[in-house]
């Protein structure tokens, strides 16, 4: 993250959350454009894949503690000034200046958040942490850890039961191969900012004082891009796709994490992580409880009264046969044990069979199967609802 980035990028208002929202508030926010703006769900929209990438850029930054924090302090100080190096004028001004140190509120460029007491060694320890925190984002800092990734993928309801290798649209997740990173146009190089030399800051003397402050030319880079990619716009990174295994069992809003997959690190760091959050089609006969698979049988009304052997179908195609216990009655669940959902670290759950009793339409039967109910009926006069007459009785 370039000082270019924390002072032109707002990315609190990318993802629409207040500053001082929460880790969670800021997941929850982008979780919910990344679903709306996915590539995926919108082919050929420019507009909402920048969308995409913009809100993964600043989910990027503000998940991480350390990231934001500098992110926030940077925006403050130049915020202090108006610009970078806004010299007496407020920014990062002289003593005793509109704006500058000493002015009235003990700010400092009239932040009143920023105390001058802090930078020169009160609580904040001192001038250290503010030339730290521009000595990061100069081109000089050391290794540091790529940020972690999010995306998601949608797979089939069998699939999730056997597992699959998929693929993942990460966006910024690699280095652009039409720069190879640079940032610049093919045929062209950055150039070495003339202002700071290189160095991304820029000193001056205030009074006695030597103050570091950001290059205002290359906003702390250290380089000018005069031509930028037309493919990464200068960032030096694009999208790519990354094959991730998902294993079998996998349920419907579970999240995986694959380890160094995430964005690479700057400087030798090592990547971040990505995290993939996995969504399962319904499927139209089978549903899920935990470990275990449902399905709901029909069977007739002979079948439920006499018991019958009957076939089950299942995801694999392998044959199963259930008895049917006579007297069942609709809503009586079987057990096929080991025919359900593979547990991590062996065995499978079972498979729940909820049986369902299908009553004729009067324009199915025919005479003989009529006159054969109203016989039956004659034999069997007992009234299946008298328990519950006898009970309100009992009550009343």
């Amino acid at each position: 993250m370039s000082v270019r980035d924390m002072v032109e990028k707002d990315y609190y208002a990318a993802l629409g959350v207040p500053k001082d929202a929460s880790a969670a508030d800021i997941k929850k926010a982008y979780r919910k454009l990344a679903r709306e703006l996915h590539p995926d769900k919108n082919p050929g929209d420019a507009k909402a894949e920048a969308r995409f990438k913009e809100v993964s850029e600043a989910y990027d930054v503000l998940s991480d503690e350390n990231r934001r924090r500098e992110y926030d302090e940077a925006r403050a100080l130049f915020a202090a000034g108006g610009r970078p190096g806004g010299g007496r004028t407020g920014g990062y001004g002289g003593f005793g200046t509109p704006g500058g140190f000493g002015a009235p509120g003990g700010g400092y460029g009239g932040n009143p958040n920023i105390n001058f007491e802090d930078l020169l060694g009160g609580s904040g320890g001192g001038l250290g942490g503010f030339f730290d925190m521009f000595q990061r984002s100069s081109p000089g800092r050391g290794p540091r850890r790529g940020g972690d990734i999010e995306a998601e993928v949608t797979i089939p309801f069998e699939k999730s039961l056997t597992g699959l290798e998929a693929s993942v649209r990460l966006p910024g997740a690699a280095t652009c191969t039409t720069c190879e990173g640079s940032g610049a146009r093919p045929g062209t190089t950055p150039r070495t900012c003339p202002i700071c030399r290189g160095l991304g800051v820029v000193s001056r003397s205030q009074g006695g004082f030597a103050l570091s402050e950001p290059c205002r030319d290359c906003l702390g880079k250290g380089t000018l891009i005069d031509h930028p990619c037309p493919d990464c716009r200068g960032s030096g990174r694009r999208e790519r796709e990354q094959r991730i295994r998902i294993p079998p069992g996998v349920s419907d809003g579970q999240r995986l994490r694959v380890r160094g997959r995430g964005t690479p690190g700057e400087r030798g760091g090592p990547a971040g992580d990505l995290e993939v959050t996995v969504h399962v089609l319904r499927h139209p006969v089978f549903d899920r409880e935990g470990n275990n698979l449902t399905i709901t049988l029909p069977v007739t009304i002979t079948e439920a009264a006499l018991g019958a052997s009957v076939r089950v179908p299942t995801l694999d195609g392998a044959p199963l046969t259930v008895k049917v216990p006579a007297g069942t009655s609709s809503g009586r669940r079987l057990r096929a044990r080991g025919r359900g959902v593979p547990v991590a670290g062996g065995g499978n759950g079972d498979l729940i069979v909820t049986l369902e009793v299908t009553v004729p339409k009067p324009a199915d039967l025919s005479p003989r199967a009529r006159t054969a109910l109203l016989e039956f009926a004659q034999a069997h006069p007992e009234d299946p609802r008298a328990p519950l007459t006898e009970r309100m009785e009992a009550e009343g």
